[in-house]
């Protein structure tokens, strides 16, 4: 503890000397919510921010504009996992506990339908292209969900359950982390099926994930032990692994600014630079805020941060520097 604490002052003491990349701006209260927070979606025309607050068995609806929680969809089991579909102003919200996908309107946030046998449904992602949801779910699959009617059209086979996964906006691969596997698979959509998997050498427990399309590099965040591994997105190969903190869950890559942000629950933001891969910036949070969201289009970073001890349970707002 009293090691962590030295850090921590040593970290604030030199982004106070040349400047912070990331820039605390604003807090927002989760009064009443408690337990693990897990992953987020946005609604950027909306300015609306979903969160799945796991441990609460909650959706929490956060007002970006106003800056505070707007409305809580309750009696969820074990919310992991939420993506937003801006077409049909719906959101998907995956239940580990029960096994059920639940879509909600997000206007009038009542229940449209309920999609079952989906054992510990995790991650989920909204394909614009294909007009499908995909989820992690169970002891090996992505399940596609036709988001025109709202129904589960058919699976992806992987070999263990799939924590994140990205899909290219320019080609039609998914790339998906299978820790007990200790692997990343890679999937043809067309095919709807594995073409590849690039087996993990450094580090594994690969939880979250990040793609660099342009430049054709995959970021996987590791936690045994804590590292970035980046791989060559056309062929896998190694290209590096940095060391990170501790507990990731969340990792995002900033084009703009060609950096890497890592959400750490040991309590810090790891900010890496694309093409060293050296630590910029390394910021000190509170424990266990192991989950983020990073929405380029607002120019902000949201971290999710769970009530622990005299720490309350907030969404802290961080704003980038200008590239």
């Amino acid at each position: 503890m009293k090691h962590s604490l030295m850090l921590a002052i040593i970290f604030l003491a030199c982004i106070t000397a040349r400047g912070a990349t990331l820039r605390l701006i604003q807090t927002i209260p989760l009064e009443g919510v408690e337990g693990r927070i897990d992953h987020m979606a946005v609604d950027i025309n909306g300015q609306r921010l979903f969160i799945a607050a796991l441990g609460n068995n909650s959706l929490e609806v956060i007002d970006l504009r106003a800056g505070q929680r707007i409305r809580t969809i309750s009696e969820l089991r074990e919310p992991q996992g939420v993506a937003y579909v801006p077409e049909a102003n719906q959101i998907y919200v995956a239940c580990g506990g029960d096994g059920v996908v639940k879509v909600y309107d997000a206007k009038s946030f009542d229940l449209v339908t309920t999609l079952r046998d989906l054992d510990d449904a995790d991650n989920a992602r909204y394909d614009s292209v294909a007009k499908c949801v995909y989820v992690g779910y169970g002891s090996g699959a992505l399940a596609i969900i036709d988001t025109m009617t709202a129904k589960h059209i058919g699976d992806i086979r992987l070999a263990g359950h799939p924590e994140s996964f990205q899909l290219e906006q320019k080609g039609n691969r998914i790339f998906v982390n299978v820790p007990t596997a200790k692997h990343v698979a890679v999937v043809n959509r067309e095919k709807r099926g594995v073409i590849a998997t690039w087996p993990l050498k450094s580090a594994t427990a690969n939880f979250p994930m990040a793609l660099d399309e342009a430049n054709r590099r995959l970021f996987v965040g590791c936690r045994r032990p804590a590292a970035l591994v980046i791989l060559d997105s056309d062929s896998g190969k190694d290209i590096a692994a940095p060391a990170i903190g501790g507990d990731t869950d969340d990792v995002f890559y900033d084009a703009a600014r060609r950096r890497i942000y890592l959400s750490c629950g040991e309590g810090f933001i790891d900010n890496i630079g694309v093409g060293d891969y050296k630590l910029i910036e390394k910021i000190p949070t509170a424990a266990g805020t192991r989950t983020s969201l990073f929405v380029p289009e607002l120019n902000r970073l949201y971290l999710a941060v769970p009530h622990r001890g005299n720490q309350p349970a907030e969404v802290r707002v961080y704003e980038m520097d200008h590239p």
